[in-house]
This record gives C-alpha cells, sequence and structure tokens, in this order.
C-alpha cells in the first residue's frame, strides 16, 4: 500500500526549500485504529510526510535524476503536537548540506499555527539500475510516474491558502 501524505506544495525553490501541506480527513483508514476514540496521525506518518516532501525538493532540484529516494537518517526528531481529522499539516523543509547522493534537511511541522514535530533528516537518492542494470526500464516507468503526480501537486501559477 503506498501513502500519499504531501497533498499540495505551497512553495517551491530549487536547491533550498520546500513547503508542503498534507489534509489529515477521517476517511484515512489508518485513523480507524490509531486510536479509536482519538484518532490522531501516527508519529511515523507524520515523519514520512516529511521525508515525501524532503524527496520532491531533491526530485525538482535534480529533474527528476533518480528514480529512488529512501529514508537514511533521522536526527533530532522531536514531536510537539497532535494532528487530528479535519487539521492541516504544513511541512517546511530546508537544505542544510548535500553531499553526494545524501542531502541533508531540517524539517519544522505545524498544526494551526503549532509546531508538531522538527528535526533533520539525511534522504539518499538513487536509481535502481546502478545496482541491478536490467531495472534501468523501471526507473524511467519510476520517474514518469513522479513527473505526472508532482504536476498534480505543485503548480506555481495557482494561488494558496495557508
Amino acid at each position: 500500500m503506498r501513502f500519499s501524505l504531501v497533498d499540495q506544495i505551497l512553495t517551491l525553490e530549487k536547491g533550498k526549500s520546500i513547503t508542503a501541506l498534507k489534509n489529515l480527513s477521517l476517511a484515512e483508514e489508518y485513523l480507524q485504529d490509531h486510536f479509536p476514540g482519538f484518532a490522531v496521525m501516527p508519529g511515523v506518518l507524520m515523519v514520512e510526510s516529511i521525508v515525501q516532501a524532503g524527496a520532491w525538493l531533491m526530485r525538482y532540484t535534480n529533474d527528476f535524476e533518480y528514480s529512488t529516494i529512501l529514508l537514511k537518517q533521522t536526527k533530532a526528531i522531536r514531536f510537539n503536537s497532535f494532528v487530528t481529522p479535519g487539521k492541516q499539516l504544513k511541512v517546511s523543509l530546508s537544505i542544510q548540506k548535500w553531499d553526494g547522493n545524501l542531502c541533508t534537511l531540517k524539517a519544522t511541522s505545524e498544526v494551526e499555527g503549532e509546531t508538531a514535530v522538527s528535526g533533520r533528516i539525511v534522504l539518499e537518492q538513487f536509481n535502481l539500475r546502478d545496482k541491478t542494470p536490467s531495472m534501468a526500464e523501471n526507473d524511467a516507468d519510476r520517474v514518469k510516474d513522479l513527473r505526472t503526480q508532482f504536476g498534480q501537486l505543485w503548480n506555481p501559477n495557482r494561488q494558496t491558502t495557508s
């Protein structure tokens, strides 16, 4: 199952920063179990929202050169607030360091102006064909799909409200 935890990209500056939104609705399947009677977005999915936003920044910066971006490390992650249905998680990241295929990003997220999660993450980018040359077609298909999804998330001419 794939969780898309970025609903809209609000701002995007190539090689620098991104701000994105995740709208949490009661229709999110995982909320039925987390927690009954007090539905909240699991902390690991709040971090995944940060990871996905950071990956969009890296893809945009590198013109979708890599098919795969994975979380390599988290640093000093702090959870400060819950995200409940009907609320928006606003995620902001800025690039702190980029060394080869590893990118360190400073992340903050908030709900209604209150910090929800903050910390730093390290993401790694690569192509599947680098280790398995026969996967080159999979890379191409993945990049094509990612470009389509990105077009749905980011429209620099769209008026945004936050």
